[in-house]
């Protein structure tokens, strides 16, 4: 991603998520993976993106590039949202 972005930190349980957001064209890779191919569980890419209607934004906006690691699936979804309602406060 160039130019500018923000940038947020999500932890929960034992899953760190390193997160940035940029103006884009909806593009989310988690550990250069597309989105959907890494978090294949039903409903967590949406639980994911859920702050972004949290701050009235659309999703399909904003470039999400994650870079997650440790614990579970649940965690990592959940440190992977976390890191990206940090950023959105920026």
């Amino acid at each position: 991603m160039a130019g500018q972005y923000f940038e947020g930190v999500g932890r929960r349980k034992e899953s760190i998520a390193r997160v940035r957001v940029a103006n884009g064209s909806g593009k989310f890779t988690v550990n250069e993976k597309e989105g959907p191919a890494f978090f294949t569980r039903l409903g967590d890419v949406e639980d994911i993106l859920r702050p972004f209607g949290a701050v009235g934004e659309e999703a399909a906006k904003y470039d999400v590039s994650v870079l997650v690691n440790g614990g579970g699936v649940s965690g990592q979804a959940e440190s992977v949202r976390l890191g990206i309602a940090r950023a959105l406060q920026m």
